[in-house]
């Protein structure tokens, strides 16, 4: 006889039948489902429900709530810098093609005596990890202990490691359930799944980068505007201030996609150059990461003149990694040249990220290693003039019958044109009232 407070069936039927969950029921489900009371088909079953029939806030916020209760939080109260409390500041990315912003944002922000718990991810797909971009670098750990992590925190500021599998394990399932049932995109579960893992690593604040373009999950707008509100309602409901920027992935950010390239000209960055888009994005983002935490300042000048690059090396280092070691190189390269002259006037994110993920950069499943000098180095932005016979782009990787494949991907990845009409990088913005 069974003792469960629910029937998974009942449930199901509810969210069906475009029913409201109470938050009993949605407490119950997560919780059964984490210890394998409820089955692999009807969290299925129901995760179709709810995105045929959506979820209100109230049923979102319990919902990510419940997610989070099924393991640890952690706790930040504690960091003391140099003879103060540190307020604690994260970013998260919902993935894009040569977003390599984490990079050069966590010390950044960290130069203003912000501390910067970075727990980030691998790469699946056309979108990069930034782990294994940080795994290029000789030596160097992603995983920590918490007590570790705590103690970086206070002595560097940044922190750029994997999350824990104690943090919301109810994800990581149900996760893996969305991701063979064709309920990826529902956003109520996007926004719980990214926001669970968020709000249970116990950061005073939060900033959200929503990409929206060809390479990016969200590939319109409206779409994106509307899963920035929910995220940001969802931080606001747990305590957390939460802000977002909606930014453009149409076209690749920077010149390099890949994992060691992406790590040089984050450096590149760090040192006070580096291309425009990675600066601009950089700052906005620091802009944004700073104000939550009420601090003052412009972080452009700490970018500049290359402050930031000390952080760097430290956190670098404090992880086991040699911040002077020479990159891994690819044994392979392949160039694309342009078939015509004028102004190149799209390159295209999704075809660029799917053609480095086929070089090895990125892995289809979790369990496949990527080649940290596999990769793509663009030669021409869209609004760039080129001459027929000019290198477009440079193919990287260890296994050269990989080519065939990406160059397949390739194929109408760019136009060229007469004129060129300029995007704006930052698309819109999205705070609670």
């Amino acid at each position: 006889m069974s003792t469960e407070t629910f029937d998974a069936v009942d449930v199901i039927r509810t969210k069906r039948d475009g029913g409201t969950l109470s938050p009993e029921q949605i407490d119950w489900v997560i919780d059964a489902y984490t210890r394998g009371a409820v089955a692999d088909e009807q969290m299925s079953a129901l995760a179709m429900a709810i995105f045929l029939n959506g979820m209100d806030r109230a049923e979102i916020s319990r919902w990510t709530t419940a997610m989070i209760s099924s393991g640890e939080r952690l706790d930040f109260s504690s960091i003391v810098g140099p003879g103060k409390k540190l307020a604690t500041a994260d970013k998260h990315s919902t993935g894009g093609v040569g977003d390599k912003i984490t990079l050069p944002l966590a010390p950044l922000v960290a130069t203003f005596g912000v501390a910067v718990p970075q727990l980030s991810g691998r790469g699946l797909g056309h979108t990069g990890g930034t782990l294994d971009k940080l795994e290029s670098i000789p030596g160097w750990q992603a995983n920590l202990t918490n007590e570790r992590t705590l103690e970086m925190l206070g002595s560097t500021g940044a922190v750029i490691c994997a999350a824990g599998s104690g943090l919301a394990p109810a994800d990581k399932k149900l996760y893996a359930l969305r991701d063979v049932t064709a309920t990826v995109e529902a956003i109520p579960l996007i926004a719980s799944s990214i926001m669970s893992k968020k709000i249970a690593e116990g950061t005073d604040s939060l900033v959200l980068d929503v990409k929206v373009g060809s390479g990016a999950f969200m590939k319109d707008l409206a779409q994106a505007r509307t899963l920035a509100e929910t995220m940001v309602a969802l931080g606001a409901d747990a305590g957390v201030k939460t802000s977002a920027l909606l930014t453009d992935m149409n076209t690749p950010l920077g010149l390099t996609v890949g994992n060691a390239c992406e790590v040089e000209e984050s450096v590149e960055v760090l040192a006070g150059g580096g291309p425009a888009d990675v600066v601009e994005l950089t700052v906005e983002l620091a802009r944004e990461m700073l104000k939550a935490s009420g601090v003052d300042a412009d972080p452009a000048e700490a970018l500049a003149d290359g402050r930031a690059m000390d952080v760097w090396r430290k956190m670098i280092s404090d992880q086991g990694g040699d911040p002077d070691a020479t990159l891994p190189q690819p044994r392979e390269t392949h160039t694309v040249y342009a078939e015509s002259s004028g102004v190149l006037t799209r390159l295209d994110a999704l075809s660029v990220g799917v053609a480095s993920w086929r070089l090895g950069a990125g892995r289809a499943r979790k369990e496949d290693a990527v080649q940290a000098a596999a990769g793509i180095r663009l030669h021409a932005k869209p609004g760039d003039e080129i001459q027929k016979g000019q290198p477009l782009m440079t193919l990287m990787t260890d296994t050269p019958e990989r080519f065939g494949r990406a160059l397949e991907s390739l194929e109408n990845a760019y136009s060229v044109g007469e004129t060129f009409e300029p995007t704006d990088l930052i698309l819109g913005r999205v705070e609670t009232n």
